[in-house]
């Protein structure tokens, strides 16, 4: 068994290298696939710098592509305007932005859009080559965001403005009408992904914002890991929605359900006008009016006592106070009695206290007056008049509508970055919208696929990552080596030959065949005791059968002859022989019982 052990695991340490040594011959396939003409700026590191570069194209019908990779902004537009509702001199959308490459992981020629500036108004916006009309295709927007210094309180989030004949870019603020808001957004510790979409109400005619249900995932890695991540959103026009975070999903739902506040109002509210009756009565317990204060009721009295069993510690200093003068202390050479007053020295601690149990006036400790009951309040029972929690009556809500569509959006014609921010160097690239997913993750893997292979090149191998964290947490190297022991420990623990006890004696005894023996032994004794106790019953009934018969034929036949007299008494000899013999047999068995169980017995002692 311990060589099945030990086979079982040199054949896992043996497939864990393979492993690996399949997993260095995959990386050595990237690596070769990812060579330049030019050496490397160091042996030691790779750079992606020479990483050739294509800024990509769309492989089907979209509404919108941008990489940046011209340089430009030629297509976008700068908002001139003020933000309302904001003092005026941080009301101006005076942020500043610029198109450059990253400052980690970059590729040559892969340009962004970058945030540059901090707590300042933000806001530019491009026109869609055609407007988006929600009918029977989905919505698919797409694009990468990069906190590359991290993010203290600041959005990334863009806006799809709603199409009108009056929308003017230069004048796109925070109250310009938008069609959905997606991106990631954060401010302290409170992580967000928005997914907000205006909903139009059709008795009224206004518009609401409906938020969807938070990402059940953890976001702060994709806020402080400094990469590039990409944010997809997919509204179908089943009226369901999955939004993914670098192509998995983290959120998904119904527009109809996951959605706060509600899509549809309720049928029924309550009545404005319906007000609580005067004698409506919500108590559910009131005092018993029938309760009387007891005699011997007790409401005065202090609440604490002195401890009558206390005695004062011995030691106990009582001309002693806690401070004293400060022997040491001077008075100040330009004390000014008339202008300070008398000079007294500075109390220190009574050093006669530290090793004494107290100092000062003893006076016992406080205790709870077991006499105190406080003052008396009658008990509570059940309010017979208790009607319940009022609640106004239900009337048909007036505003009440049913949208069993609401993929059914106002169409857009612009995507918009209206943003405030703390941090600077936010990086914004590749936007796509379309409805096609197959076009959109084409998209993906030609710009976002690149930079996510150059950041997995650039991390620190596995030895230099672990080597870091023990450098920041100490405590790791016992771990460490407590790992490396481990597989050593079991070698030996399980490939170690080991000495054999007691080979001479017993080298084939186990418990089982222990167990098994001590009951066929069991048996054994059972068996014959049953035996022997039928043959000395057997014998003894014989006996007295042939002596009955020998005592009635001497007396019926006395006048035989001599001769026929002996021939009975021979036979009646035999016959006691054979019950002597019977006899002796049956105590050979019992003693043979007695010698089993003492062999019984040496056996398990001497195994023991």
């Amino acid at each position: 068994m311990q060589l099945h052990w030990c086979w079982l695991y040199m054949a896992s340490v043996l497939i864990g290298l393979a492993a690996a040594e399949a997993n260095d011959n995959v990386d050595e396939e990237e690596d070769e696939l990812l060579e330049t003409t030019e050496e490397p700026e160091s042996e030691q590191t790779r750079s992606f710098l020479e990483v050739p570069y294509q800024t990509p194209v769309p492989s089907g019908d979209v509404f919108f592509t941008e990489t940046f990779d011209d340089g430009t902004l030629n297509r976008w537009v700068l908002s001139r305007t003020m933000k309302e509702d904001t003092d005026e001199d941080i009301a101006k959308y005076d942020g500043e932005w610029k198109v450059e490459e990253l400052k980690e992981n970059k590729l040559s020629g892969d340009l962004g859009l970058v945030l540059k500036s901090t707590a300042r108004h933000h806001a530019i916006s491009s026109k869609l080559n055609k407007p988006f009309t929600f009918e029977d295709k989905p919505l698919i927007v797409q694009y990468e965001v990069n906190f590359q210094d991290s993010i203290d309180c600041g959005g990334a989030y863009m806006k799809l403005l709603s199409h009108s004949s009056s929308l003017n870019l230069e004048e796109f603020h925070d109250r310009t009408p938008y069609t959905i808001m997606f991106g990631p957004d954060k401010c302290g510790e409170d992580y967000k992904l928005h997914f907000i979409f205006r909903h139009k109400n059709p008795i009224i005619g206004d518009y609401d914002e409906k938020h969807a249900k938070r990402p059940d995932v953890d976001l702060k890695k994709f806020y402080t890991d400094k990469k590039t991540h990409l944010y997809t959103l997919i509204l179908k026009p089943e009226n369901t929605f999955e939004i993914l975070i670098d192509q998995t999903v983290v959120s998904q739902g119904s527009l109809l359900d996951d959605v706060i506040p509600p899509l549809n109002p309720p049928k029924e509210i309550d009545d404005p006008k319906d007000k609580k009756p005067k004698e409506w009565d919500e108590q559910v317990k009131i005092p018993d009016s029938d309760a009387v204060k007891p005699e011997d009721w007790d409401e005065g009295g202090p609440v604490k006592i002195e401890d009558p069993n206390a005695v004062k510690p011995e030691g106990w200093l009582d001309d002693e106070s806690h401070l004293i003068p400060d022997s040491e202390a001077h008075k100040p050479s330009d004390w000014n009695d008339d202008m300070d007053g008398e000079w007294e020295a500075p109390l220190v601690p009574n050093p006669k206290c530290k090793t004494a149990s107290g100092c000062g006036e003893w006076s016992p400790p406080l205790i709870d007056n077991p006499n105190y009951k406080g003052k008396w309040k009658p008990p509570m029972i059940e309010n017979p008049n208790y009607q319940g929690i009022w609640k106004p009556r239900k009337i048909p809500n007036p505003y009440y509508f049913e949208d069993l569509n609401p993929f059914k959006m106002a169409t857009f014609s612009a995507v918009g970055l209206e943003l405030w921010s703390m941090t600077p160097d936010i990086y914004f690239d590749n936007f796509i919208i379309c409805s096609d997913k197959e076009v959109a993750d084409r998209w993906a893997s030609d710009s976002w696929g690149l930079k996510k292979l150059a950041a997995s090149a650039n991390e620190p191998g596995m030895i230099n990552q672990l080597l870091a964290a023990a450098d920041e947490r100490p405590w790791l190297w016992g771990l460490y080596l407590l790992t490396a022991a481990l597989p050593v420990g079991l070698l030996v623990l399980f490939c170690w030959p080991r000495k054999k006890i007691e080979e001479a004696e017993d080298a084939d005894f186990s418990m089982s065949d222990f167990l098994e023996s001590d009951e066929n032994d069991f048996e054994l004794q059972k068996d014959l005791t049953k035996k022997n106790q039928q043959n000395l019953e057997g014998a003894t009934s014989e006996t007295q059968y042939d002596k009955e018969a020998e005592e009635d034929e001497r007396i019926e036949q006395e006048d035989e002859d001599e001769e026929f007299s002996q021939e009975e008494e021979e036979t009646g000899d035999i016959v006691d022989q054979s019950s002597d013999d019977e006899m002796k047999e049956a105590d050979e068995g019992a003693d043979s019982g007695d010698n089993l169980k003492k062999s019984l017995r040496k056996r398990r002692v001497r195994k023991d």
